[in-house]
């Protein structure tokens, strides 16, 4: 990315792009229902971070239980919900910062910081969640944390990856807008060349014409 200068063509819309995916895994970790699950036979619990369900048997109905009931329930909700949030409105503020021709560094270094306060911020629900589910709810069977939490903690380490690369960034702003110019300068001689060109074909048509 640093190589070719961000030059608004090729790699400008990388960033916001792994921020765009991020954002669709935060919303199946928030919407699956596989944070827990059965590991073996027969499938008898399932929970999401909103609600823990149980079934008699295999092919019984489910019976749910909502998690708000509980106070460490609530607190991993909210903070993971928090931290989806500030992903959320990094990834806005990455598109409007790369939209426009000059890159504004020290804006995008604060999208870099807000995106470790929502790495924090989900991380904090996703240790709460197993933690206190594991010591406060009943457990049927042998079972364990699954794919939507593995999305999550996908999340929250895009977070964290994603906040290096904006923070770091600004660092090589000097070879950044010096090849950013040099792209645009070799644009430039592309198109006066064309002009000089077509005048010229142009030129020769019409003294073809006049003899």
């Amino acid at each position: 990315m640093v190589k070719y200068g961000l030059d608004y063509t090729r790699c400008r819309w990388i960033l916001p792009l792994l921020l765009g995916i991020g954002v669709i895994f935060g919303i199946i970790a928030l919407a699956g229902r596989g944070w827990l699950e059965s590991q073996t036979l027969p499938y008898v619990q399932r929970a999401s971070l909103w609600q823990n369900c149980r079934r008699s048997g295999q092919g019984g109905d489910w019976s749910c239980e909502s998690l708000m009931g509980y106070a460490w329930g609530r607190a991993a909700a909210a903070t993971y919900l928090v931290g989806f949030l500030l992903l959320v409105i990094c990834f806005a503020l990455a598109i409007i910062a790369f939209a426009i021709d000059t890159l504004r560094f020290n804006f995008i270094r604060g999208i870099g910081g807000l995106l470790f306060v929502a790495a924090v911020f989900s991380i904090m629900g996703l240790v709460i969640y197993p933690v206190k589910f594991s010591s406060e709810i009943e457990m049927t069977g042998i079972n364990m944390f699954s794919w939507a939490y593995g999305f999550g903690w996908t999340t929250a380490i895009m977070e964290i990856c994603l906040g290096f690369f904006f923070c770091c960034l600004p660092n090589y702003e000097d070879q950044i807008l010096v090849l950013a110019a040099s792209d645009l300068g070799s644009e430039s001689e592309n198109d006066l060349h064309f002009h000089l060109q077509k005048f010229v074909n142009r030129n020769s048509l019409v003294a073809s014409n006049d003899q």
